[in-house]
């Protein structure tokens, strides 16, 4: 059982169709840093934190979202994953402003449910997620 396969997906933000394309699908052996181990080998990253504060994004081992940057003949295409027990969810985006979008909705279930820990100041709705709470978590040199 492989948790990559190539295969032709529908960007969800534009509706296009790409072809040959590195997708992550159901992984039920071992655990989820088995998983993450074996989507590294193929371009994919796991991303441990979201937001301005890098709160925590899913429930490792449990819930995981990955993400990769790839591209085609026309541009940039930028995958999510989300992995919960083994069950995976693959989609493509062709920008990167709904892929962010895409990966801020995960935290916000996340948090919002309380299966990882995120800002206390979280609204009703992910659209209400104030912009800081809408990007990637950006390591901060110490020195």
């Amino acid at each position: 059982m492989n948790a990559v396969t190539k295969r032709a997906v529908t960007t969800v933000d534009t509706g296009e169709t790409v072809h040959d394309v590195p997708v992550l699908v159901d992984y039920h052996m071992n655990d989820g840093y088995d998983w993450m181990d074996v989507i590294s080998e193929h371009g994919w990253a796991v991303i441990p934190s979201w937001g301005c504060d890098g709160w925590d994004l899913g429930q490792w081992p449990y819930v995981m979202v990955a993400a990769i940057r790839t591209a085609d003949e026309i541009g940039n295409l930028f995958g999510m994953a989300t992995y919960c027990e083994g069950d995976v969810r693959t989609t493509f985006y062709r920008t990167k402003a709904r892929f962010w979008t895409a990966i801020s909705e995960q935290a916000f279930f996340h948090w919002k449910n309380g299966q990882a820990q995120g800002p206390a100041d979280l609204p009703e709705a992910a659209a209400e997620l104030p912009s800081r709470y809408r990007m990637p978590y950006a390591v901060r040199d110490a020195a």
